[in-house]
């Protein structure tokens, strides 16, 4: 199992949206851990710690250690709010893990083999359906990623996750059907209309399709 990082946290005083500001003024993320077998708690944590954990990238799937004024509990970051405008993180949410808890993820897919796709050579297109599945799985068991494999595929093949080695014990939430992930596409063609120039005019039918002007009137 991967090492497990850490990151603390602070209680505040009460929830809501004065305190929730009030954290922000004072350079910390508001955020609230719940779940498992404790009460719902609003904490706040360190904006530097909380840049770093996002800045290693799958952030919510990766298990922390969340240390609440020295009390450290196991926990999978679940939402995190970012500004419209600045992308800065506003607040982020934590769930308990208990032992073997299991979670539903949202987990990236990755295309492998691209260059032994028959279709691909032939210019088509990976066009990708899905670039995250939703699965469920134990805590301690999430995927980094799923890999797709493209070799053989051909122009007009569709890929759908029965296609899809899965890791054991992470199984898709969508089970009512065999949802496709990809398929590769034929490239599309532009057809250039050619018209005849306007140099290609003679002098004579530029002259033939020039009106005569009006004779004056008698007065």
């Amino acid at each position: 199992m991967a090492e497990i990082d850490k990151i603390a946290a602070e209680l505040r005083p009460r929830s809501g949206k004065s305190s929730a500001r009030a954290a922000r003024r004072a350079g910390q993320i508001p955020g609230v851990l719940y779940g498992g077998e404790g009460p719902p708690l609003a904490i706040a944590l360190n904006r530097r710690e909380l840049d770093r954990e996002l800045a290693k990238g799958r952030f919510s799937t990766r298990l922390l250690d969340l240390e609440v004024d020295g009390k450290v509990e196991r926990v999978l970051p679940r939402e995190v709010q970012f500004h419209v405008v600045t992308d800065q993180p506003l607040h982020a949410d934590f769930m308990r893990l208990t032992a073997g808890a299991s979670v539903t993820v949202m987990v990236p897919v990755h295309f492998v083999n691209e260059v032994d796709s028959p279709g691909i050579k032939l210019g088509g297109v990976l066009n990708v359906v899905r670039h995250r599945v939703e699965f469920r799985c134990r805590a301690d068991q999430i995927p980094e990623f799923i890999t797709v494999d493209l070799a053989g595929r051909a122009i007009g093949d569709s890929i759908h996750i029965s296609a899809v080695k899965l890791p054991e014990g992470v199984t898709p939430t969508i089970t009512d059907r065999d949802f496709t992930i990809a398929t590769i596409a034929a490239p599309t063609l532009k057809l250039e209309i050619e018209t005849p120039a306007a140099a290609a005019v003679t002098p004579e039918a530029a002259a033939a399709a020039t009106p005569a002007p009006a004779a004056p009137g008698k007065g």
